[in-house]
């Protein structure tokens, strides 16, 4: 009897280490960058990263400009849309009944896909801007979008709602990451040029309020923005080949070190929503790394 109890015992204690090594494994495989696709089988204007309701990953720029390739998860790309004449893509999101929408830079559109379609078509288009660059769908479906000004550092952020845009400010510095929170109640707007991200309090008709600022950074650009399900902020550091991680506050929690040094974008995926795919456009490829906590939405 008393062998049993002690094979019982080891038994136990064995099984217990395995559980502890196998969770302490996959802690640090946490926040590691990986290659997920070949590289440059984008052009180096990839950006726009999106996951739709069945996990495939898309971005813009497949091979040749003006087209949406989609990467299965297994990390195999294919072209999988061509937009229209004059159009070229840059951010892309999909909202709660899975339709795609894409900032269509060169001919000042915001594009759809309805669900279980490949034709684009426009959804709101506005001559007066620069070039809508980066979008965010808020819980209630309000677009917000960003619009730089390159060639002279400055910038607007505007509004969709009813298929109209509507601008909310202006002469801000180049905006370009963009993204709500996962209550809808916070917008943050980063400016490349300027290093800056804010951070504005929304009403309820989607109108912004409350301007402040949320980080201020010494160095490098700045580029796409994600929310996690807690708030926490994903911020591609252009140029410096990181994204770094926020809290709601402006607490860095993580900065995750990058193989290329120009990420575009960013978005969660893969099993329960904790993966992240950044695209690189120095690599033109997607790299991945896998987080502990899930994408707000996909």
């Amino acid at each position: 009897m008393s062998r049993i109890k002690v094979t019982t015992k080891r038994l136990f204690y064995y099984f217990t280490c395995m559980i502890f090594l196998f969770f302490l494994c996959k802690k640090e495989n946490y926040y590691v960058a990986f290659d997920f696709t070949e590289e440059h089988l984008f052009t180096k204007g990839i950006e726009g990263s999106a996951v739709d309701s069945k996990g495939n990953l898309y971005a813009v720029n497949f091979d040749k400009e003006g087209t949406i390739g989609r990467v299965d998860e297994k990390g195999n790309s294919i072209s999988y849309i061509t937009l229209p004449k004059n159009s070229i893509g840059n951010g892309i999101r999909f909202d709660k009944e899975d339709n795609m929408y894409i900032a269509d830079y060169v001919s000042h559109n915001v594009l759809i896909v309805k669900k279980n379609s490949i034709v684009p078509n426009i959804y709101a288009h506005n001559k007066e801007m620069n070039q809508p660059n980066d979008l965010t769908i808020s819980p209630s479906g309000i677009i917000y979008l960003s619009d730089p000004n390159w060639s002279d550092n400055t910038g607007n952020l505007w509004m969709v709602i009813n298929e109209k845009m509507v601008l909310l400010e202006q002469n801000m510095g180049t905006t370009n990451g963009i993204e709500v929170n996962p209550s809808g109640t916070k917008l943050y707007v980063n400016e490349s040029h300027q290093k800056k991200i804010w951070v504005y309090d929304i009403n309820k008709d989607g109108t912004i309020k409350n301007k402040k600022l949320f980080k201020n950074f010494i160095d490098f650009g700045l580029d796409g923005m994600r929310c996690d399900s807690l708030g926490n902020l994903y911020v591609c550091r252009y140029g410096k080949g990181t994204v770094v991680i926020l809290s709601p506050k402006a607490v860095l929690l993580e900065e995750i070190s990058l193989k290329g040094k120009k990420p575009t974008n960013i978005t969660f995926g893969g099993l329960e929503k904790k993966q992240c795919f950044i695209t690189m456009s120095d690599r033109g490829c997607f790299e991945s790394f896998y987080t502990q906590i899930s994408g707000k939405y996909f």
